[in-house]
């Protein structure tokens, strides 16, 4: 076999259709557990003004300083627009809420979206240039209950894709803007006469972004922290109240979680609540999803003052996590008949009866090439056909067909006109995939 000439880009790679069944799994779930809880769908555009990211994120988090996708400038009235691909949904889904009014709707606003977001890091194990993420928003109004219920909403995800019980939802208070300047200001002090034995990228982070050498992986960062100031020695009462509040609700709930005060999210927008979904055997390195409130975020990005708390979940870890435990998306992919042929009159004969078929609800191939009937059972037996049709000339003669069940290998000759209905009878009525587009549509009928 040749090597191909082209290849998907480095940090991306193809959907094929055995993932995308996983990728429509998951989409149902989301939308399912989403619809329950009033959420409403969102879809913002793939790429935004870069100072979105900058504004909201935080010009010096890993994302911004090395990790945006750049797509060029563009001359507007005001100068040059630098425009980047989404790293993340939450920005651009404020953006938008201050962009058409939706202050002035029933506060909270809860909106979901779906799609692909983009970051130019280094690939590696669980980390791509192009990934997929869903991602929920409550806007509107600051309450411990919404958090709590937004826990709740990503856990019936999480167990309904059965993957819950293999991740540990680990859980912060991380106050307010200004209990984090104090810390950080701490920070700073503690690590004097420290930074030569920090490792270059966090001996970096102490000058722009501290917080993250919290969740610094290098073994050097994490010993000297033991004896660092710590983040819960600034949180202000206010913010401790609310953190309690949190945790009692989410008793309510039945909600499982792990307290980790090192837990900070690496975006400036964030304030009190945080949390993520942890391997329960790799940690932190490959979170599946996480999120918290974000109260200051709408005001950086030149609306009134509105809190808000968000959750992000990324799809292809969620994939490699159903992978791991065993789950197989169930899916309507299934080869149901194959019609095979021989000669001109057959296929011509044949073409109605598998546009009927299909009409019908039946998964069905047919008409394909004029390769003999035994080399066509093959092609039958390969697509894992259940039933297949045989069409001769000797058939077209007599006005007959031939009915095979693959499984059970015996086959009987019927009038063409009754191939149909007996199809539908062995499959059962309850078997067939038929779509109506209409008011009220089920949602199981979506992609």
């Amino acid at each position: 076999m040749s090597e191909a000439k082209f290849r998907t880009p480095k940090g991306t790679s193809d959907i094929l259709p055995e993932d995308h069944q996983y990728h429509t799994y998951i989409k149902k779930a989301v939308r399912h557990r989403c619809r329950q809880a009033g959420f409403k769908r969102i879809d913002t555009p793939l790429f935004e003004k870069k100072e979105i990211f900058e504004r909201g994120i935080g010009e010096h988090t890993d994302i911004v300083e090395k990790e945006l996708f750049m797509v060029g400038s563009h001359h507007s009235e005001e100068g040059m627009e630098a425009f980047a691909l989404r790293p993340e949904f939450t920005a651009s889904i404020c953006r938008s809420y201050i962009e058409h009014g939706m202050k002035q709707l029933p506060q909270p606003v809860e909106l979901y979206s779906i799609g692909p977001a983009f970051r130019h890091d280094r690939p590696q194990k669980g980390r791509y240039r192009q990934f997929h993420q869903f991602d929920l928003e409550v806007i509107g109004l600051s309450d411990p209950s919404l958090d709590a219920q937004l826990i709740h909403v990503c856990n019936k995800i999480f167990k309904d894709l059965r993957i819950f019980d293999r991740l540990t939802m680990q859980l912060n208070n991380i106050g307010t803007a200004e209990n984090r300047e104090e810390y950080i200001a701490a920070l700073k002090d503690y690590f004097i006469g420290k930074e030569r034995n920090l490792p270059d990228l966090d001996r970096t982070r102490l000058e722009t972004n501290p917080l993250r050498l919290l969740d610094s992986k290098e073994e050097d960062t994490q010993i000297l922290l033991k004896n660092a100031p710590t983040l819960d020695q600034f949180i202000g009462d206010e913010s401790k109240e609310y953190h309690e509040t949190v945790k009692e609700y989410l008793g309510e709930l039945g909600a499982e979680y792990v307290e980790n005060s090192h837990l900070v999210r690496g975006l400036d927008y964030y304030n009190q609540t945080v949390f993520e979904y942890w391997d329960n055997d790799t940690g932190g390195k490959n979170a599946v999803g996480g999120g918290g409130r974000y109260d200051p975020l709408i005001e950086m990005l030149g609306g009134q003052a509105t809190p808000g708390v968000g959750f992000a979940g990324g799809m292809e870890r969620i994939i490699y996590q159903m992978k791991q435990a065993g789950v197989q998306a169930p899916h309507k992919d299934q080869i149901d008949v194959f019609v095979a042929q021989l000669g001109p009159e057959a296929k011509k004969k044949c073409l109605s009866t598998i546009s009927e078929l299909r009409d019908l609800g039946v998964h069905t191939l047919g008409a394909l090439g004029e390769a003999s009937l035994k080399s066509q059972m093959r092609l039958a037996d390969k697509f894992g056909a259940k039933y297949t049709l045989l069409l001769g000339q000797m058939e077209v003669k007599a006005g007959t067909i031939i009915l095979r069940d693959m499984a059970a290998g015996k086959q009987k000759e019927s009038k063409f006109e009754k191939a149909v209905p007996e199809i539908i009878k062995l499959i059962g009525k309850e078997n067939l995939d038929t779509y109506v587009l209409r008011d009220g549509f089920n949602e199981q009928d979506e992609d």
